[in-house]
């Protein structure tokens, strides 16, 4: 417990950082239009594409005895190809939504 309470007082700096985004963070995302949300998630999307090289060259660079960084990389580019798929397939809906219906003759 004396380790924790050590490494708070050490790092009380970046944790107040960190609860600070937090709240900004919700209070941005619970502020964008409902209209905006498709393009934010394309580029979230483009993001996970970042970690999902990331994770890939940790992969790369990892002793084969690292078992920890194999098994990590690993679920990094399994839930990041996920979060990528998923919200393509999320976007391409809402796009759908939004195209003009064809006329049936």
């Amino acid at each position: 417990m004396e380790q924790l309470l050590s490494w708070i007082s050490l790092h009380q700096e970046i944790l107040y950082v960190v609860i600070l985004m937090i709240f900004v963070g919700i209070e941005v995302i619970g502020r964008v239009p409902s209209v905006l949300h498709t393009p934010l998630m394309s580029g979230a999307n483009a993001i996970h594409g970042v970690v999902i090289i990331g994770a890939i060259i940790v992969m790369g660079k990892a002793s084969s005895s690292n078992y920890l960084a194999l098994v990590l990389g690993f679920i990094a580019v399994i839930v990041g190809t996920l979060n990528v798929v998923g919200g393509f397939v999320v976007t391409d809906r809402m796009l759908e939504m939004f195209s003009k219906k064809k006329k049936k003759s």
